[in-house]
Order: structure tokens, then sequence, then C-alpha cells
């Protein structure tokens, strides 16, 4: 087994209290991607004609990650029981900017939850970066007599980091001194990254990111034809993704769905 190497573990504090920047994951999965948290998240969408789409949202912490953030807040002087891990309002303010997004709006129902409403303004646009060819969501719409297409959302090693890297430049920096594959763009495998955790955390921390999964549902313009990567019913296609294949990548994630 390689070594596992611990990068950056004084940052682990101010990492932890910005909340994993947990908003950029739940937005990576079309149901887009939440979550580079342990932590329980849903995602409801509608894509419209257009390549538009409405998203809510819904996430929160798990315990033990709860009061292992706590316990940093603490060590560094931060707030006591009152004080966001979440902050609704700031990563509202920080996805707002990121390619494809028309609006976001998040508010805490607790300090370590969040709830709200994504608007995207073009499934094809979003988290595009300049100058790749290959696109992390490809939209594309079919003419005829009734609505039909197709959507794709492709993530791996090599674009994973420079997604995270366009909604927070600090995010990536804090997973990647996690040692979080998908940050890094390094090689790990999910047995080295659970026992990395472990070694910092301990393992009941490791056991709430090996159970975490991204529960996401998205109704499309019409009845659903195929699926790669979840199932469907009519309109709707429903997925269900574990926490630990976003954060290790491993495998590469493809997602498509033809209506």
């Amino acid at each position: 087994m390689k070594e596992i190497k611990m990068r950056g573990i004084s940052k682990i504090s101010v990492f932890w209290r910005a909340g994993f920047n947990a908003a950029f994951f739940f937005f990576l999965l079309m149901p887009l991607m939440y979550a580079f948290c342990s932590c329980s998240a849903n995602v409801e969408g509608v894509l419209k004609e257009g390549g538009a789409a409405d998203l809510a949202v819904k996430t929160s912490l798990e315990p033990r990650m709860t009061d292992l953030i706590r316990r940093f807040q603490v060590m560094m002087g931060e707030p006591g029981s009152a004080a966001l891990i979440l902050d609704g309002p700031a990563i509202s303010r920080s996805m707002a900017s990121a390619p494809g997004i028309e609006s976001v709006f998040l508010a805490n129902d607790g300090p370590a939850g969040l709830d709200g409403a994504v608007k995207v303004k073009s499934a094809g646009d979003f988290l595009a970066v300049a100058g790749r060819s290959k696109k992390f969501v490809t939209f594309t719409e079919k003419s005829g007599s009734r609505p039909s297409g197709q959507l794709v959302i492709a993530l791996d090693l090599e674009s994973a980091p420079e997604l995270i890297s366009l909604l927070s430049g600090d995010a990536a920096a804090y997973l990647a001194a996690l040692n979080a594959p998908a940050a890094s763009g390094d090689a790990q495998s999910r047995q080295e990254y659970l026992l990395f955790v472990a070694a910092l955390y301990g393992k009941p921390i490791a056991d709430e990111i090996s159970a975490a999964k991204i529960h996401a549902v998205l109704d499309f313009p019409g009845p659903v034809t195929s699926i790669q990567g979840g199932v469907s019913s009519g309109n709707r296609a429903v997925f269900t993704v574990p926490l630990l294949d976003l954060l290790v990548l491993d495998k590469p994630l493809r997602y498509e769905v033809n209506w």
C-alpha cells in the first residue's frame, strides 16, 4: 500500500468552518453535485426544454461530522453552538457566479443544515471550463413532434479539480490538503482514502463518509427512453450516488438520460 500523505493539516479548522465548502458538490450531479462532506443530501429538479433547470436542495451534516467541526471551532476560539457550520448565504454568494447558474438561494434550517433553490440558465453551459472540449455536462435537444434530447454528466480525476476550482479555489486547496483525489487529481483507492480519514478523525467519521449518499430526482421534458447510472419512470430519473464515489473517483462517473 502506498504511503498516505497528510498535507496541509494546519488548514483543517478553516476548511471545516467553510462546511467543507459543501455547496459546490451538491451541483455535481444534475441533480448536479453537492456534498464533499459527510452528509445526507437530497436534490429535486425539473429540466426544461431549452436546457434551463429549477432545483430544490436540502442537505445536512451527519452527527459525528457536526461534532467534529464543533471541536475545531472551539480549538480555534470560534463561536459556540449557535455558529453556522454550513453558511447558506455565504455559499449562495460564492455559487452565484459559477458558469451556467442564474441564481442561488440557500437558507439555514439549522447550524449544520441547508434548504433552498437553484436556477440553472443552461445545462449545457453548467460549470463549463474555458478552452476544454470535454464538458462536465452535455445537453442536446433534438427536433421533432415531441420533446426529445440527451443529458450526459461525466466526471473523472482529470476534470474534477478544474470544476472544484471554478466554484472555490480555497475549497480545492483544502480538499487537496485532506488528500481527496477529486480535488488533487491523484489516484487513490477507496480503502486508502478511508484509512486516511480514520487515522486523522477516527473510524466513526470514516464510516459516516462510507455510508453517505446523495439522492437526486430530475424530471425531463419528455418520457425517459434510456438511462445510465440511475432508474426511471415516465419523465422522471432517480439517482443514488455514494459520496465515496465522488470523493475518490477511482472509476470515472457517467450519468446519461435520453428522452
